[in-house]
């Protein structure tokens, strides 16, 4: 069946994609605006993008045309964030955050989270998190009048103790971090626990195959 874009709503488009580009990390994100009013906001459409320099991208939908919410205001303002993943353990609480709460709310409060201060930049990290990426601003892309492409450059890292491996190789237990991410529809998510194992295949290898 072929879908051509041209042809098809902004709405369906999304559900296509959604439903398609599966599993999807999250991007729990943690910002703080000039007055120290911090905001946390899960987002789907994230990954990592570059290893040298260590880019994250994440993108934004906002309530309205120009308006890139409260996540998006206050990177532009501050030129920093916080990545924050989800693991099976935090999902409920990361659940509550996605309310579309007023600006004077705090989501973490809300949902029972606490923060614990950053070692480069001003927002904070959620300390339930297994994984916090410290980032700064690279660039802010506006791709429509309430969508925003967001990059920013890791300037740290922090994974859970018990979930590090050796700390001087930089060898993490995946597993254990027990991470999720987001499937199709509005509340389909998935576990990283279903795995199989795929060596990667060299060329003299699979020259030399019988």
């Amino acid at each position: 069946m072929l879908f051509e874009m041209d042809k098809l709503s902004e709405t369906d488009t999304y559900k296509l994609l959604v439903s398609t580009v599966v599993p999807r990390p999250i991007a729990w994100v943690v910002t703080q605006d000039p007055d120290g009013a911090i905001n946390a906001a899960p987002y789907s459409f994230f990954n990592a993008v570059s290893g040298n320099p260590p880019i994250v991208t994440f993108g934004i939908g906002g309530r309205g045309a120009g308006d890139a919410k409260d996540t998006g205001n206050n990177i532009r303002r501050t030129g920093q964030f916080v990545v924050n993943l989800v693991n099976n353990a935090t999902a409920e609480a990361m659940n509550i955050t996605a309310i579309d709460f007023p600006h004077s709310v705090d989501e973490l409060k809300e949902a029972g989270l606490s923060f614990v201060p950053s070692s480069k930049v001003k927002p904070p990290r959620i300390a339930e998190s297994p994984v916090a990426f410290e980032c700064e601003r690279l660039v802010t892309i506006d791709v429509a009048n309430d969508r925003t492409i967001v990059l920013g450059r890791v300037v740290a890292i922090h994974i859970a103790d018990d979930c590090v491996l050796d700390a001087e190789k930089c060898y993490v237990d995946t597993p254990k971090l027990d991470l999720i991410g987001r499937m199709h529809g509005r509340g389909w998510y998935t576990k990283t626990t279903d795995r199989f194992e795929m060596p990667r295949i060299e060329l003299d290898g699979w020259n030399k195959r019988s």
